[in-house]
C-alpha cells in the first residue's frame, strides 16, 4: 500500500478527529455547566477530559500528517448546554464515549478491509483507550446516580473530582 492513505481511510480519519474536537467541546461545556454549579470538581474533571479530546485529536492530526494525508477541519456544531441534572450531564458523557468506541471501531474495521496495516496498529491505542473512557464514564455515572439525592456525598464526589491529573 506504501505510505500514502487510502481516500477513504484518510476521510474517516479526518471525520475521527473532527469527531475529538467535537467531545471535547461537549466536555468544556458541561464543565461550564457543573462551574455554573459551583461544582468545581465536576468542572474540572470536564476540563481534563476535554483536553484528553483534544490530545487524542491531536494524535490522528500527527498520524495523517506523517502518512501523506491532508488534515481536514470541520465545522464544530455548537454542544449542548443544558442539562436537566448532574445525572443527564454525565449520561451525556457515558453515551458520547460509548459513541466514540463504535466510530474507532468501524475506523479500525475499514482499516483492515483496505489492508491498511500501519492505520490498524494505529488504531490500536485508541481502542485500548476507549475501554478506559468507558470505564472512567460507567463508574461516573454510577457514582452519581448513587448519591445524586445526597448533597454531602455530592460535595464529597465534588472533591474527589477535583483531584483528577
Amino acid at each position: 500500500m506504501g505510505w500514502l492513505l487510502d481516500k477513504e481511510v484518510l476521510d474517516a480519519l479526518n471525520k475521527q478527529l473532527n469527531q475529538e474536537l467535537q467531545n471535547a467541546y461537549l466536555y468544556l461545556s458541561i464543565a461550564s455547566y457543573f462551574d455554573a454549579l459551583s461544582f468545581t470538581g465536576f468542572a474540572h474533571y470536564f476540563k481534563v477530559q476535554a483536553r484528553e479530546e483534544l490530545e487524542h485529536a491531536m494524535k490522528i492530526y500527527s498520524y495523517i500528517t506523517d502518512r501523506g494525508g491532508k488534515v481536514e477541519l470541520f465545522d464544530i456544531p455548537k454542544p449542548r448546554a443544558e442539562w436537566s441534572s448532574i445525572v443527564d450531564a454525565v449520561e451525556g458523557f457515558y453515551r458520547a464515549e460509548v459513541e466514540n468506541t463504535k466510530r474507532i471501531w468501524d475506523l479500525a474495521e475499514l482499516a483492515r478491509r483496505k489492508g491498511d496495516k500501519a492505520t490498524e496498529s494505529f488504531l490500536k491505542w485508541f481502542i485500548d483507550e476507549q475501554v478506559e473512557e468507558e470505564k472512567n464514564a460507567s463508574e461516573l455515572l454510577a457514582k452519581v446516580k448513587l448519591v445524586k439525592d445526597t448533597p454531602a456525598a455530592l460535595l464529597a464526589l465534588d472533591n474527589v473530582l477535583a483531584q483528577r491529573k
